[in-house]
């Protein structure tokens, strides 16, 4: 297994860490927390770390079966988290739960299928 399938499960299971968070807040106080925004910024980070650690082993010789649908995954998972916050901001309700919590299950899927291209 390479450091990117591990970063990439470590983001898979970060990710849905939470979304249901997002789903429990909404349930709980319907309202956004705000270590919540911090949590989805932390995926974020480690969105970028996995983004960097892919075009590295892409630089370095490494070519998936599927090299155009691998970058097309690093890229799109490193913007699908910052659009949905912007999306979000200065709104706390509980639809904006619903848009983080969307937004880390797509960042999950996205992890896994680029698992699969590897």
């Amino acid at each position: 297994m390479s450091v990117l399938d591990q970063i990439s499960w470590i983001v898979t299971g970060y990710a849905v860490l939470v979304a249901v968070l997002a789903g429990w807040s909404a349930y709980r106080w319907r309202r956004r927390p705000p270590w919540l925004d911090s949590m989805a910024w932390m995926l974020e980070a480690l969105l970028v770390l996995r983004a960097v650690v892919g075009l590295g082993s892409l630089l370095q010789g490494h070519r998936p079966e599927q090299e155009s649908t691998h970058l097309i995954y690093l890229i799109a998972s490193v913007c699908v988290m910052p659009l949905a916050l912007r999306s979000v901001q200065g709104d706390d309700g509980a639809w904006s739960l619903g848009v983080v919590g969307v937004a880390a299950v797509v960042v999950a899927v996205i992890s896994v299928r680029m698992v699969m291209t590897l």
